[in-house]
């Protein structure tokens, strides 16, 4: 039986996996920045299906995130399993740099911090059949050529893993094969040799991934001849910038590694949803040299392993807030103040109170949000919020960084009470759209598609009202800058009027809106033609495309792609038309996700 699974195995903002195995489980961390709970954790029993179980780091003391800066905290983490201990090693860029905590349980809680005096970032461990324990990590040295001038390098020490002391000075062992920012180094001992995998290109588009190996943990280093062993760069695929991996050795003795990568959209292209994980299979061969996916590349869609599928209840749409804490999918920006956040003030709802800080000043805000995991996906909230003064406001945001967001918020203003869809998009900030708003109880809603977002409410008894939208590019990591992805958050600001109004949210939903491996606005022409009741669907709005009249690279683009390229031919109000008769027909094929092929 060949089982068929989807990239990305984690959507949403999910970069710089790590992977490791404990018998029959596997265990999966990605780093997380400026948010707090930090270092998600996932679990897997065949490699395709995840769950998040939690986060490695959950406390403060852990996470300290003081004044934290977008695209600060927690850099890529390394996660590693060893006679009978989890070992989980990260850099926190705000505070001290490199640590780790460990646990017996990955399911509970995980210890204090234990720091190590070697700086860099990207830290890796290695237990060795020796008994050594090495830390990797990325660092610099001085130019050969100009020693004023620091570059990037693998370095490594070997460390007492109780202590986390040095016993050995860090020291460079390779600097790549010649690509810049090498970094994220994993080294494995494999057939009696130590394999040293890094990333190469920086973790943009030119992002790869490469391998040497040695007789000894130090080197010299014999680089692969078929390096680099995985990239996207310079193809026309739908996956890019791919790179950041790491490998593991499957409970059915077959090799699979995971590694980052970007589904961007447009031209120029870009991607708003962040670096996402996505899983590859690797096969070796005679002369003991790893081959990833077909010729160093992965698909959106490939066979996966031999093991016995075992599907995880997929979490509720809809939040009610009625649980004693927040649910695992929410985050704050830093270390949240516990008096902004309450369950229990009104039994059912969040409370969130506002404080002088404002979603342009990022750290401090008073914002509870979600990773957006989905291109397409609906987004609502009930609320019920009458602020006291002029200023302060409370609502929804999809959020890249401070500098770059869109609003839809309640708030007052000349003493009436309105709803507005602001956006800031680096320095320049604008109302969109504005409108008074009776009292009492209001639904706010967002829709999503790759290209787009739609702002709207509905009040009690009344239809929905969309207000505007707003394109994704521009939250997109090619204009915003760093290293995340967007959210979708709830938010309260007093800004800094000195009004601290309740803003209580009765509940949150997020649904994905179209299923994996469905037919929709974003499939390709050519499929939609060649299905029956799309076809009747494009003849309904789109006639002239059912017809065939289209020039033939039309074919291998969605209608999302020519929507974004073509939009007088194809008006936003059609393609969300065809998006809802798609769905509402039956149109939309079961998900392919481990099923016989």
């Amino acid at each position: 039986m060949t089982i068929r699974y989807h990239n990305p195995i984690i959507s949403g903002f999910h970069p710089d996996p790590s992977i490791c195995c404990a018998g029959e489980d596997y265990f999966l961390v990605t780093s997380s920045f400026e948010y707090f709970p930090g270092v998600p954790l996932f679990h897997s029993r065949d490699l395709i299906h995840w769950r998040q179980i939690g986060y490695c780091l959950d406390r403060a003391g852990q996470l300290p995130l003081d004044q934290v800066r977008s695209s600060g905290g927690i850099f890529a983490p390394t996660i590693r399993y060893h006679a009978g201990t989890f070992y989980m090693v990260t850099t926190n860029i705000t505070a001290k740099g490199n640590f780790y905590v460990t646990t017996q349980d990955p399911f509970g809680s995980w210890s204090d911090p234990i720091w190590v005096a070697q700086d860099g970032i990207d830290p890796s461990l290695l237990f060795d059949d020796n008994g050594r324990t090495y830390l990797t990590t990325t660092g610099f040295m001085s130019d050969p050529e100009d020693t004023a001038r620091k570059v990037p390098v693998i370095q490594q020490s070997e460390i007492d893993i109780v202590t986390g002391a040095l016993l050995t000075k860090p020291r460079p062992i390779w600097g790549g094969t010649g690509g810049s920012f090498p970094e994220g180094p994993h080294l494995y001992p494999i057939n009696g040799q130590y394999y040293l995998m890094i990333a190469e290109g920086g973790t943009e588009y030119g992002h790869l991934e490469t391998m040497a190996r040695s007789h000894s943990p130090w080197g010299p280093w014999e680089s692969c001849p078929h390096n680099p062993v995985l990239t996207h760069r310079s193809t026309a695929s739908p996956i890019q910038a791919t790179g950041h991996t790491d490998l593991t050795q499957a409970s059915d003795g077959s090799w699979w590694l995971v590694c980052l990568g970007i589904r961007p959209s447009g031209m120029p292209r870009a991607h708003h949803l962040g670096r996402e994980t996505f899983l590859a299979p690797v096969t070796w061969d005679s002369s003991g040299w790893p081959h990833v996916g077909d010729g160093g590349h992965i698909a959106l869609e490939m066979d996966g392993p031999h093991l016995p599928p075992v599907a995880w209840e997929s979490p509720a749409g809809r939040d009610h807030f009625d649980a004693p804490q927040l649910g695992r999918a929410w985050n704050f920006i830093g270390n949240p103040d516990s008096a902004s956040v309450s369950l229990t003030e009104r039994p059912g709802w969040l409370r969130l109170l506002g404080n002088a800080k404002r979603l342009d000043d990022g750290t401090g805000v008073v914002f509870v949000g979600r990773r957006q995991e989905h291109f397409s996906c609906a987004v609502e909230t009930a609320f019920d919020y009458d602020p006291a003064c002029d200023g302060e406001e409370a609502g929804l945001s999809v959020w890249m960084n401070p500098r770059h967001h869109y609003d839809l918020s309640l708030t007052r203003g000349a003493g009436q009470r309105r709803i507005h869809v602001r956006g800031r998009i680096g320095s320049l900030a604008t109302i969109v759209a504005e409108q008074p708003l009776p009292d009492g109880p209001v639904t706010l809603f967002i829709r999503a598609d790759r290209y787009s977002y739609e702002f709207g409410f509905k009040t009690q008894g009344a239809s929905e009202h969309v207000l505007a939208t707003l394109e994704s590019r521009y939250l997109s990591s090619e204009v915003a800058g760093g290293f995340t992805g967007v959210y979708v958050a709830l938010f309260a600001s007093a800004n800094a009027q000195g009004c601290a109004t309740p803003a209580f949210f009765d509940w949150f939903d997020y649904r994905a809106l179209d299923v994996q491996g469905g037919l929709s606005t974003d499939s390709a022409v050519r499929d939609l033609l060649a299905d029956d009741v799309a076809h009747s669907v494009l003849e309904q709005h789109l006639p002239a495309l059912a017809a065939g009249r289209f020039p033939d690279f039309y074919a291998n683009m969605s209608l999302l792609d020519l929507g974004a390229l073509i939009p007088e031919q194809f008006p936003r109000a059609t393609l969300r038309q065809v998006a809802d008769d798609l769905r509402g027909n039956g149109n939309v094929a079961l998900p392919r996700t481990n099923t016989e092929q």
